[in-house]
């Protein structure tokens, strides 16, 4: 006979030990509390991707119309007349990078909205301390425990599976931190497989798991555990590695591209996924920043078009997902020396779904003469990061309360969102 105790430990370390270190506590706590819910259940789910480095808003999205922009940026200046590289005109004031081409249909049919001039009312320029204070939603405290995505998933208002929340990183980032329950897993494939190779698994490898089950006399484990290990036992290696995107999407060979084609693959398999998040890199342009070509321009590219495959991929889920983006700061107005920008306060994001009242760019600037910077050097942040990503997990989640989402803030959600 196999007691609890000992099938939990070997049954779970069988699954999660090579990416988590041992059986996650969340996992007895769910099983104990007889609150594991069936697996197979369609969520919805938000997905939101970190873009760390401090992306240059005033030129993914670049207001040309304003004419102190040419001013500011004699040799970063892009518009929509350029003859070669040009930027897609939105709306006659704003242009879309030519690199975010992938974003341009998605705007048209009213399913991508743009924020602009959003950012921390924190003015700090380190990249440690505003991602810190972003990712806990607490701009002005650095003793928050929590991360504010950890706290969505506690207002959720009802008990989730073991892959309700789920990073597809190396580490649990900021947001995730507190004490509702995440995981983070660099890669589905190995996070599957990794029995392979381990010796207390290798004890129980040739046992299916209703065979576990016959062998333990435990009642919660017949009821309720199977439920949860039945949700893990989805993620077979053979159909994550053969596992075939919607429509013909194409997913860039890359790291964002791979994150969100591992995020799609959950999804689908409906086991209760319903914060996704994904981070990528590279953002931080202080110098040879190029216009329709450079290292922005290669990042801009790979960035809408791994957002934009995996929402052709989504196809029949696209009612239930919604994509948002965040950036910790953006760039300096004024170009520097070395053709690059430096750090600055606000940028712009970008969301993504059915729900969403896209087609628009939503921003409250004024203008880029220098009386109307910051400092004399900065875009103002006029939109609180907060008001966003309150507008975003109030609606797709149906979370009612900001004060317990964002503490300290008083501030009112942005109405980006369909009612």
């Amino acid at each position: 006979m196999v007691n609890r105790r000992i099938f939990m430990r070997n049954g779970a370390m069988a699954l999660f030990a090579a990416g988590l270190g041992g059986v996650p506590s969340f996992v007895a706590r769910a099983a104990d509390n007889k609150k594991i819910i069936p697996p197979y259940k369609k969520n919805k789910t938000m997905v939101c991707i970190f873009q760390r480095g401090a992306m240059d808003g005033l030129m993914a999205v670049s207001p040309y119309a304003d004419p102190n922009l040419k001013i500011l940026r004699p040799s970063l200046y892009m518009s929509p007349s350029a003859n070669e590289g040009r930027m897609f005109d939105l709306d006659g004031k704003f242009g879309l990078h030519p690199g975010l081409a992938a974003f341009e249909p998605l705007y048209r049919q009213g399913r991508l909205a743009i924020v602009h001039g959003v950012g921390s009312p924190n003015n700090t320029r380190s990249h440690f301390d505003a991602q810190d204070y972003m990712e806990a939603g607490t701009p002005f405290n650095k003793g928050t425990s929590s991360g504010w995505l950890n706290r969505a998933v506690g207002l959720l208002g009802h008990e989730g599976t073991p892959f309700r929340a789920v990073s597809l990183t190396s580490a649990l980032p900021r947001s995730f931190y507190g004490d509702n329950e995440a995981l983070a897993i660099n890669n589905l494939q190995d996070f599957a497989i990794q029995m392979r190779g381990n010796p207390m698994a290798a004890n129980i490898a040739s046992k299916s798991f209703e065979q576990l089950y016959d062998d333990t006399s435990s009642q919660l484990l017949n009821k309720t555990g199977k439920e949860s290990f039945d949700a893990m036992k989805m993620l077979n290696s053979n159909d994550i590695k053969n596992y075939q995107p919607a429509n013909g999407a194409v997913y860039p060979n890359s790291a964002l591209g791979n994150s969100l084609k591992q995020i799609a693959t959950l999804i689908k398999m409906n086991i209760g996924l319903e914060v996704a998040f994904a981070e990528v890199g590279g953002w931080d342009t202080h110098f040879n920043q190029g216009t329709a070509n450079g290292s922005l321009a290669r990042n801009l590219k790979d960035f809408s078009d791994s957002i934009a495959a995996f929402w052709k991929d989504m196809d029949a889920h696209q009612d239930d997902v919604t994509l948002m983006t965040m950036t910790e700061f953006g760039r300096t107005a004024h170009q520097n020396g070395t053709g690059g920008t430096d750090h600055g306060r606000a940028s712009c994001l970008f969301v993504l779904g059915n729900d969403v009242a896209g087609g628009k760019v939503y921003n409250n600037i004024k203008s880029l003469a220098i009386q109307d910077l910051e400092d004399g050097r900065d875009l103002p942040v006029t939109t609180d990061f907060r008001s966003v990503f309150s507008a975003v997990a109030d609606n797709h989640l149906k979370i009612n309360d900001d004060k317990k989402l964002f503490p300290d803030w008083n501030g009112t959600s942005i109405n980006i969102m369909k009612s």
